[in-house]
């Protein structure tokens, strides 16, 4: 374990997962933490009842960007990650971490797009906390929010369900948003301009799961990308996962910047966008499913889940249009510092 704290444990990829394992796991987690899914699936006061509660921090850098803004992320990040577990998101705190001498129109303007996100999610903002540091002492505005929701009875998704023959799904084009973020930050434009896919997609999920039922688990590629996520589905099912690298979604703007930067789309984050591992004879209904709403327009079925060999254990794989195929790791180190 590393003796400090470095930028690349908060990537997504292999930094933060030995972050997470050998200090956050070794000192508190219980069974609900250690499933690994990104929200926690809770008893409720009264039998039968299920609740569903998840919390995250926003630290982006710079706070606005094409496509949204930090208070934008908070409410979308929190929302999707309480509908993955098939929770109908309620209720969100908000706390705020705000340095001395931040503009308050800047503030207005953030919360703003806050109330206008959690509308749009139908959620409701209940409590929240306010911080004020000193100046110098922070960068602006950092803010966190937790959620809870209600997941209906005969839900019970998760990334341990995938099984060999399921198909894997996204619900859209990949890296739009690490992109724009790079983009912004360094004063990079290209030819064809991109912006951050931020969205609540909790009404997609909802439409997904009442037309493919058997969907295992839908898992939002944040922080590592598709990449990092798949990695940490085929480790939790203990499977392995082949996609085809043609039938991934990826915008000529944001492939082009990835090229010119060094990057592989595949471990690019996103904030708008939904992986998908359903049963196989219902991928097309899914796939329909979320086309048919306005954040899954580019939805496809990019590859499905097999068995992890003895040899090497789970893995990703990604097959090429001409029949090559290579190992898809987990994100190592840092590649977008501070994309959410």
């Amino acid at each position: 374990m590393d003796d400090k704290v470095l930028l690349g444990h908060g990537s997504g990829g292999t930094m933060m997962k030995r972050i997470i394992e050998e200090v956050f796991f070794d000192a508190y987690a219980g069974d609900e933490l250690r499933r690994g899914d990104d929200a926690a699936v809770l008893p409720a006061p009264e039998p039968g009842e299920r609740l569903a509660f998840s919390t995250d921090s926003f630290v982006v850098s710079p706070h606005f960007f094409p496509g949204g803004d930090i208070g934008r992320l908070a409410i979308c990040g929190t929302v999707n990650d309480i509908a993955t577990s098939g929770a109908r998101p309620l209720y969100l705190s908000c706390g705020f971490i705000l340095e001395e001498g931040y503009p308050m129109d800047d503030l207005r303007r953030i919360c703003a797009s806050m109330a206008e996100a959690a509308r749009e999610a139908g959620v409701a903002l209940v409590t929240g906390d306010t911080k004020v540091v000193n100046r110098g002492h922070g960068d602006g505005v950092f803010i966190n929010t937790s959620g809870v929701g209600a997941i209906p009875a005969g839900v019970d998704l998760g990334g341990a369900k995938c099984r060999p023959g399921d198909a894997v799904l996204v619900s859209g084009t990949l890296g739009d948003h690490g992109i724009t973020i790079m983009s912004c930050r360094e004063s990079l434009s290209f030819t064809a301009q991109v912006q951050s896919d931020a969205a609540p997609l909790n009404g997609l999920i909802a439409d997904v799961l009442k037309a493919a039922p058997e969907v295992r688990c839908f898992r939002d590629p944040t922080r590592g990308g598709l990449a990092s996520t798949l990695n940490e589905l085929a480790e939790q099912s203990l499977t392995s996962i082949e996609v085809e690298e043609e039938s991934i979604p990826v915008r000529d703007s944001v492939r082009g910047a990835c090229d010119m930067l060094g990057y592989d789309p595949l471990q690019v984050a996103n904030e708008g966008k939904m992986v998908c591992v359903v049963a196989a004879d219902q991928a097309q209904v899914a796939l329909e499913a979320m086309r048919a709403n306005r954040y899954g327009a580019d939805a496809a079925i990019i590859g499905s889940v097999c068995e992890a060999s003895p040899e090497r254990g789970p893995a990703v794989f990604v097959r090429n249009a001409f029949g090559g195929r290579r190992v898809l790791d987990m994100l190592v180190g840092e590649q977008l510092p501070r994309i959410c």
